[in-house]
């Protein structure tokens, strides 16, 4: 599969044709590092790290909760 480069602003760009994204787990937003090895570009996909509960939490003490609020009264669906 062959793309032609065009340019975008100062920059240059390339499609990335459909079937090459789906194979590569590549959609819209998804973000990518480029790299060079001799003449090659490599695109990555950049894999987008999950945390865990604890790590979330790591930073949280009693003295940085938010403490509860009102808003007001429910309005349409937001009752339960």
């Amino acid at each position: 599969m062959t793309a032609v480069v065009a340019k975008w602003g100062n920059s240059l760009a390339i499609r990335i044709p459909r079937a090459v994204a789906e194979q590569a787990h590549v959609t819209e937003g998804t973000g990518v590092d480029f790299s060079v090895e001799g003449d090659n570009i490599i695109i990555k996909p950049r894999k987008r790290k999950k945390y865990t509960l604890d790590e979330l939490l790591e930073g949280m003490t009693p003295d940085n909760f938010h403490p509860e609020f009102e808003t007001g009264n429910t309005v349409g669906n937001e009752d339960w």
